[in-house]
């Protein structure tokens, strides 16, 4: 099975993860925050890559802590036809969104998540007036929680990877996963680079709304035709 997984593969279904609107939305609603909170440009940008930061090694983490289980219990086969499968029906609600945007069943983020992730932000603002340097652990600290609390929206990709991986030798899958989660992350680079070079956060949400619709049609189309694949090349 690992033989369906090319470079190819790892690369598009990574960019079909980042460019989750869920993704963009945490991101940009925290960059609005962290602006003002620190006043510093540098001290913000240095809090967001902290954040990017986290989130990648959770990532990363939560993928191979998938990976080593399944790989070691000898549950490839059957864990690669449930990402399969997973794969189909993620990909037919996120096409859904495109033409009935929120409407009915959709990939969303863990309800309550953003409630509690203001009051983090809340913690993270207290913090940085008398703790300046504590401020950026709680910044690492809201990565991983944004991680967990968006899995439900963006863990699908993920989880297809992961299914093609564990059928493959073990050693070889951990460079692809590194590069996954390398490429999963290049696009908040670039949201946060705008903000620091002036764009603002209202600016990048209004661009975020404008597309989430085709980011989920995209993001559909692409594990749609890779679950069908993944069928496909065992039957």
């Amino acid at each position: 099975m690992v033989e369906q997984l090319t470079l190819g593969i790892i690369i598009v279904a990574a960019l079909a993860d980042s460019i989750n609107p869920c993704v963009f939305g945490v991101l940009i609603f925290l960059l609005a925050y962290m602006t003002a909170i620190y006043k510093n440009k540098k001290k913000m940008l240095l809090a967001a890559l902290i954040y990017v930061s986290a989130v990648y090694i959770t990532y990363f983490l939560i993928g191979m802590g998938i990976f080593t289980l399944t790989y070691t219990a000898g549950m490839a086969k059957y864990f690669y036809w449930f990402a399969a499968i997973i794969a189909i029906l993620a990909g037919l609600f996120e096409v859904k969104d495109y033409f009935w945007y929120g409407k009915g069943f959709s990939l969303q983020i863990i309800p309550g998540g953003v409630m509690r992730l203001k009051s983090y932000i809340r913690v993270l603002k207290n913090v940085s007036n008398k703790h300046p340097t504590l401020s950026f652990l709680i910044a690492f600290l809201i990565g991983v929680f944004v991680v967990f609390v968006e899995l439900p929206c963006t863990g699908a990709p993920y989880l297809v990877i992961l299914g093609l991986l564990s059928s493959g030798d073990y050693y070889a899958g951990i460079p692809l996963l590194l590069l996954y989660n390398l490429i999963f992350i290049l696009p908040l680079f670039i949201i946060i680079g705008l903000v620091y070079a002036g764009k603002t956060s209202r600016a990048l949400e209004k661009w975020r709304k404008k597309y989430r619709g085709l980011m989920r049609m995209l993001i559909g189309l692409f594990l749609i035709a890779l679950g069908a694949y993944m069928v496909w090349a065992v039957i």
